[in-house]
């Protein structure tokens, strides 16, 4: 057994604590205080998350462009999006957590009921504004519930109760909506090609849809779970009854649930779905040759805030293990928390776990210390390769 010398650090981001860029450049810190003259090359993977305008911005040599939005508890927010460089055709990446994520809802507001996506449509008006002709939505992170209800307002749609007034913002008010009033979309959207980046496991509808997966963990109790679940039936079938687009594809169409049914949403209108790793790395659209960097390393190192059962279903770790596993490169990865049925990624070729909380803590105090939790985490565990490494060069000798 030798030590590694080309290291691969391809993380996603700990979420509302660490971005991809800032795990990958602990996780780097901590492997240099063990491994001195090792090469590391690093690439924050993006996902459609928390900075993934930032990451694709940065891989492209484009800028971020600054908006004032409205947040999704109705408050203004400051928030932003991507212009991208070395693109053929003008390009802007909006990342809908930067206008909707639940980083963005304090805690005593989080209530999926009321959230809203108006901020996303504010933001694709504002990307359309700096004249782009592509736009990309990254899904991810998202505090809402609404199936895109917000967005496709801010983008000029009026929602109609059984009085023919205006519903209110979030996804309980759809179990009210009768009417979908399209007519005063922004016509630039008809001259723009709408792709959203996000997880194909996500639906709208039914036992696995979003309002019963996620909404729990946006502050959903199991009778509001319920509401938004019919609000969201309600929702794909008056999508379906506008626009033509099939009920059973906005229901349970790959994708269609992503942040909270903003994919349903915006299919409606034209978007396409896209599963987040063919759009923002087989397609070229990062600038980064993830394969590449794999088949050129010795061990790939990987991160995310939690790994459990759901890692297989599409996250970061295991889209990377499953290009290791191709190449035959090991792979390690380090976890905010270890959660249930965490051993589910072995299979899916993760070979090691390591968690990075070292004493019990709470909360708010492991998401304020993350990249010091995160460096130390990384130094412990390569010591232990470093003391395995040597273990085995004298076994050998021995023999």
């Amino acid at each position: 057994m030798s030590v590694p010398q080309r290291i691969l650090v391809a993380p996603s981001g700990f979420k509302e604590s660490l971005d991809a860029v800032e795990v990958a450049a602990a996780i780097s810190a901590g492997i240099r205080r063990v491994i001195p003259g090792v090469h590391i090359t690093a690439i924050p993977m993006a996902d459609g998350g928390e900075g993934t305008a930032a990451a694709l911005a940065d891989a492209t040599r484009g800028k971020i462009i600054r908006a004032r939005v409205t947040g999704p508890v109705g408050a203004a927010v400051e928030s932003y999006f991507a212009v991208l460089g070395g693109s053929d055709r003008p390009t802007a990446v909006v990342e809908m957590a930067a206008a909707a994520g639940l980083r963005l809802v304090p805690a005593d507001l989080r209530d999926p009921g009321t959230t809203t996506t108006r901020g996303v449509g504010e933001l694709i008006l504002a990307a359309l504004d700096q004249g782009a002709e592509r736009i990309v939505v990254g899904c991810g992170d998202s505090g809402t519930s609404d199936g895109g209800a917000g967005a496709l307002r801010a983008l000029g749609a009026r929602i109609l109760g059984a009085d023919g007034a205006e519903i209110a913002e979030g996804g309980a008010a759809l179990t009210g909506a009768e009417v979908l009033d399209l007519s005063g979309l922004d016509p630039r959207l008809a001259g723009c090609t709408m792709e959203l980046a996000l997880n194909p496991y996500n639906v709208l509808c039914g036992p696995g849809g979003v309002a019963r997966v996620f909404g729990p963990q946006k502050g959903a109790g199991p009778e509001q779970v319920e509401v938004l679940s019919a609000g969201l039936d309600r929702w794909a079938a008056l999508l379906s009854r506008t626009t033509g687009v099939s009920e059973e594809y906005l229901r349970t169409g790959p994708g269609t649930g992503a942040s909270g049914g903003l994919g349903a949403g915006l299919a409606a209108v034209g978007a396409r779905l896209v599963p987040r790793f063919d759009l923002l790395l087989d397609s070229g659209l990062a600038g980064v040759d993830l394969d590449a960097g794999i088949a050129a390393a010795d061990l790939v190192v990987t991160a995310e805030g939690a790994i459990d059962f759901q890692t297989p279903r599409g996250k970061v770790p295991a889209e990377v293990a499953k290009r290791a596993q191709r190449a035959g490169v090991p792979v390690l990865a380090f976890a905010g928390s270890i959660g249930r049925n965490a051993t589910d990624v072995h299979a899916a070729g993760i070979d090691a776990i390591a968690g990075i909380i070292p004493i019990p803590m709470d909360l708010d105090r492991a998401v304020a210390e993350g990249a010091a939790l995160l460096q130390e985490a990384t130094e412990r565990t390569f010591r232990v390769l470093l003391l395995g490494s040597a273990i085995s060069s004298r076994l050998g000798s021995a023999a």
